[in-house]
């Protein structure tokens, strides 16, 4: 029996050409999780014309003034996104960082892609956007 591994891929955002075919360029595996992932961070409620339930409350959170409620809020968001939106990802840890100075938030994730040992890890940074 072949031992076969799942491959994720996703479109490449940066819409870079491959040089033989033309084509766009593909992310595999854990980059196109990661991609996945900042997408659904940045979607609101109701931005999806067929699925108006994808999405979350924390761009309007980042409004907010920063506190310990409103850190606790985003991250619950974020493990509801990945949990309901993202099944290739399983959540190992999340950790909110609140930026005053800079009125963001700096999250990291770890978190496993199906075919992985390793755990991935991704930094990412929450700004207001209008």
């Amino acid at each position: 029996m072949s031992n076969l591994q799942k491959i994720y891929s996703d479109i490449d955002f940066t819409f870079t050409r491959k040089p033989v075919t033309n084509d766009v360029a593909l992310s595999y595996d854990s980059q196109a999780v990661i991609r996945s992932i900042r997408n659904l961070l940045s979607a609101k409620h109701y931005e999806r014309l067929w699925n108006p339930d994808l999405g979350s409350n924390i761009q309007s959170s980042l409004f907010e003034p920063i506190s310990t409620e409103i850190t606790s809020i985003i991250e619950t968001e974020i493990q509801e996104l990945i949990r309901f939106y993202e099944p290739r990802a399983t959540l190992s840890q999340i950790n909110v960082e609140p930026l005053p100075d800079q009125n963001a938030y700096r999250v990291k994730l770890s978190f496993y892609v199906e075919n992985a040992t390793a755990p991935t890890t991704v930094t990412l940074l929450l700004e207001r956007n209008r």
